[in-house]
């Protein structure tokens, strides 16, 4: 799960990670009054999505002038935003974040990761702050300086004050790097986040160190040691198809192609995919139903693949081990007549009682396809798409 901004800086501030002062805000009336009270004569005002880029969408102004931020916060909620990372679509804006403009001397960046090939947490920080970290390491990755963290020992002060020397830091600034970087560590641990970063983390004009923004991603296989995250969600951000699928256990993920896939088990969906566009074809989706899937949510599957207007065909690629093979077979005759599919579907089963399974499909009359292989299967597919790409 994805965290906004705002989100993530009230973690920052559990943690005593400075940032600065802010307001949200819902209506763009608010405003004057938020302003007021954070002081000063300059405030920088940010949309509040789940994407990056925002300056290059539109999303970030900076002004001394109330009546220019009010305007621009009428303008910034009253459409999506567009961002380099959203697609053309965009995302509803229904936030704002107001602070205090910063006299900034320097601008860092600092992020936790997991490594899964090192098996540890890797630190990554860089003097090219405010820019993506990609293009960074694309261009320049002589500028990103890493480590990783033993788990055993948590962050080591001379890590600290290695990526601090590293980055140009000096003084008090080595001391305060040291403690962002352990708090940093902190925080990722007891929030069980998948990546925690800050860009940019700037030096401002008196020397200090301040995290002006805060991306936060948090690991849903711990979501329930921690209940309260229910109320951080924000479905607005997320692919409403994918937010569907969650609610009824099932893994989906939209791609941009053509042919529905809906398979049981994560290795064997890739696998289909793999094959579908071996032969030419284009998946329109990642559908795992899990391997203890049922009839029910075999119906569900199918009705979220064809809220989806991009699909021509339907590939269902089952392997019975934990499931039975005729439950399926149940399950996809349910669903077809429910739902009143009129594009073409075609049916792989193997494993446990396939053969019953394949036998209620062929002898219930519907418009579908069954295959004795999957190679067969992903040809008939694609086929039935309209031929490959």
């Amino acid at each position: 799960m994805n965290l906004h901004e705002y989100q993530g800086k009230q973690l920052f501030r559990q943690q005593g990670i400075p940032v600065p002062e802010g307001r949200l805000l819902q209506q763009a009336e608010q405003l004057p009054q938020a302003a007021t009270e954070l002081g000063g004569g300059r405030w920088v005002l940010k949309a509040q999505v789940h994407a990056g880029g925002r300056g290059k969408g539109g999303g970030v102004l900076v002004s001394s002038s109330l009546e220019e931020l009010e305007a621009g916060a009428r303008r910034i909620l009253a459409q999506p935003l567009v961002t380099p990372q959203t697609g053309a679509d965009g995302l509803p804006v229904s936030a704002l974040l107001l602070e205090p403009a910063c006299a900034i001397q320097r601008e860092l960046y600092l992020g936790l990761l997991l490594d899964r090939a090192a098996e540890r947490l890797l630190v990554m920080a860089s003097a090219a702050g405010g820019m993506s970290i990609e293009e960074v390491a694309a261009k320049t990755p002589e500028q990103i300086h890493s480590l990783h963290i033993d788990p055993v020992v948590g962050v080591q002060p001379d890590q600290g004050r290695e990526l601090a020397f590293a980055l140009g830091l000096e003084g008090d600034q080595i001391k305060q790097f040291g403690q962002m970087l352990s708090r940093l560590y902190a925080l990722y641990v007891a929030e069980d986040a998948s990546l925690v970063e800050i860009n940019p983390l700037v030096v401002t004009q008196s020397g200090d160190l301040l995290a002006l923004d805060a991306k936060i991603n948090l690991d849903d296989n711990a979501a329930f040691r921690h209940p309260q995250r229910a109320q951080w969600r924000d479905l607005s951000q997320e692919d409403a198809r994918e937010a569907q699928a969650a609610e009824h256990e099932l893994n989906y993920i939209s791609l941009d192609g053509n042919i529905g896939c809906m398979v049981n088990g994560a290795g064997l969906a890739m696998a289909t995919m793999d094959l579908v566009k071996l032969h030419g074809g284009l998946p329109a989706n990642f559908l795992d139903v899990g391997g203890g899937t049922t009839a029910a949510r075999v119906a569900e599957a199918f009705k979220l693949i064809l809220s989806d207007s991009q699909v021509k065909a339907v590939l269902v690629n089952i392997f019975g081990g934990i499931v039975r093979c005729d439950l399926i077979a149940e399950g996809i005759i349910s669903a077809i007549k429910e739902v009143g599919i009129q594009i073409p579907v075609v049916v792989r089963l193997e494993g446990t009682r396939a053969a019953e399974g394949l036998a209620m499909l062929n002898a219930s009359g519907l418009a579908l396809e069954t295959a004795s292989d999957l190679t067969q299967a992903a040809q008939r597919v694609v086929a039935a798409a309209g031929g490959a790409a």
